[in-house]
């Protein structure tokens, strides 16, 4: 599992490197000690586990943190590391993973690997079950209410969008008259893993790029009958990842 540090103090990366290297089955493959070269360092090697220093000299854990949705199509569980318990509320409102408290402790250390390998498991087994679910025959199956559903073929789906008022991703389709829903604990690993012709543009949106015409003032225009979507905008970071996949087809 590839791990990466962000840290500015080479020393306090030598001693976590140390104490990382008592868990054979982690490889850390990247070191950096400025905000900067960390983003490289993720976006190049889609890191499992990051070590994330919340005070550095050109930008602060926080920003990364922030970031990390935009740079990262795969899982990264980020462990924050700092002498401040100040920063931990704010990290886990920003989807941090846990929190290792400066000098690092072996104990609390060997709680965080633990809850990892266990937290990745349920992960990995989640999506399977989810995958086994949400495939059949080329369809999804969509809940309309608590009790109702809907079956949808996979080709005639266009976009999924994140709703963080609801906390739902919503589905919209060929053939349907509103946005579907689905179950709160389906997530964008899982939808990405559905299907390759599934792409994350931004945040909030997938989409499928077999209706996708053109990217045009940074706005996705698709094919009948979605040609009326007008608002499925592209982020910066997904940009370069959208246009090498695009051209791949």
């Amino acid at each position: 599992m590839n791990a990466i540090i962000i840290d500015d103090e080479p020393k306090a990366i030598t001693a976590l490197a140390e104490k990382l290297s008592n868990y054979p089955d982690i490889d850390l493959v990247a070191t950096a000690t400025t905000g900067a070269d960390g983003i490289e360092c993720i976006r190049s090697c889609k890191p499992e586990l990051l070590f994330l220093d919340m005070q550095l000299d050109d930008m602060t854990g926080m920003e990364i943190l922030e970031a990390i949705t935009e740079i990262c199509d795969t899982p990264c569980h980020v462990v924050i590391y700092t002498a401040y318990d100040d920063y931990i509320l704010p990290a886990f409102r920003n989807h941090a993973f846990d929190c290792l408290l400066k000098p690092i402790d072996d104990a609390e250390l060997a709680t965080i690997m633990n809850r990892f390998y266990a937290y990745r498991m349920e992960l990995r087994d989640h999506t399977h079950r989810e995958d086994r679910t949400l495939k059949s025959d080329d369809k999804l199956l969509f809940y309309t209410n608590s009790e109702d559903f809907r079956l949808v073929r996979i080709r005639e789906i266009c976009v999924f969008r994140y709703d963080h008022d609801m906390r739902v991703w919503l589905v919209t389709a060929a053939g349907c008259d509103k946005p579907m829903q689905l179950k709160r604990n389906v997530n964008k690993d899982v939808i990405l893993a559905i299907d390759n012709r599934f792409i994350q543009v931004s945040k909030k949106h997938i989409i499928n790029l077999n209706y996708l015409i053109e990217v045009r003032d940074n706005l996705c225009r698709f094919y009948p009958p979605f040609d009326k979507i007008e608002d499925v905008k592209v982020g910066r970071l997904y940009r370069r990842k959208l246009i090498n996949r695009y051209n791949s087809l």
